[in-house]
């Protein structure tokens, strides 16, 4: 029993080491990382909800703006698109930061970030709205004219149900895009999952950081990709 006990420890031992060659750091340096970049994708999290909560009602009044007959608000709208759309983000943000210095106004780090990231994904969104909106045939708006809604019970009753199914899958590219992205908030001093990763990499100068990191966006992906997939199969019934 004792040489069996022995024979399972030096085996545990001889799996460390071989771990610890491969990964060119000590187990316990690397369950210290997994534990911070768990901690630290909480800010990841935060960052992607709340641009989602504001972005997407946001992006449906941009686009029913861009639609308006009113020409100047339409121009405005344009011109919004244009620079959220025609500007890299990472530039907005050290525009909304070091630019406006919204620091001053009281805002954080973490607020800014969420307002460049809102406006800036608004823009996306009110362009797949736009389409969804405009994707649907003009002789069911004249029907339901005829049978008696009126424009908001057009919109909710009709136009919506088959908006909803044709903006999913842009919508679900749009959503993956915006994981990645929140990478970029690095940019204004925001510690998320990516610049954790770089302050280990620096510290150990190994590339297993980055990979870790890699790892957690690929999750939150899968699961943003399956809950997609499933609102899919739910609104099937649409075809």
């Amino acid at each position: 029993m004792k040489g069996e006990g022995s024979r399972e420890r030096s085996w545990i031992v001889d799996m460390e080491a071989f771990l610890e060659t491969i990964l060119g750091m000590d187990l316990e340096t690397v369950g210290k990382i997994l534990v911070q970049m768990l901690q630290t994708s909480l800010v990841t999290l935060q960052l992607f909800f709340f641009t989602l909560l504001f972005s997407l009602p946001l992006g449906l009044l941009v686009a029913l703006g861009r639609m308006s007959r009113f020409k100047p608000l339409q121009w405005l709208i344009r011109a919004y698109l244009l620079v959220m759309r025609g500007t890299p983000l990472m530039l907005q943000l050290i525009f909304f930061w070091f630019g406006l210095k919204l620091g001053r106004y009281g805002f954080s780090r973490m607020e800014t970030a969420i307002v460049a990231f809102v406006l800036n994904y608004a823009a996306y969104f009110a362009e797949i709205y736009r389409a969804g909106i405009q994707g649907v045939p003009q002789g069911q708006r004249e029907a339901a004219n005829v049978l008696g809604f009126s424009k908001s019970q057009t919109f909710f009753r009709i136009v919506l149900p088959q908006l909803v199914k044709k903006i999913l899958p842009p919508m679900g590219n749009e959503f993956m895009t915006l994981v990645k992205d929140t990478s970029l908030a690095q940019i204004i001093a925001v510690v998320e999952i990516s610049a954790l990763a770089s302050k280990f990499q620096n510290a150990e100068v190994s590339i297993v950081p980055v990979f870790i990191a890699g790892v957690f966006y690929l999750i939150m992906n899968a699961v943003v990709s399956k809950c997609f997939s499933m609102a899919e199969k739910r609104l099937n019934y649409y075809q």
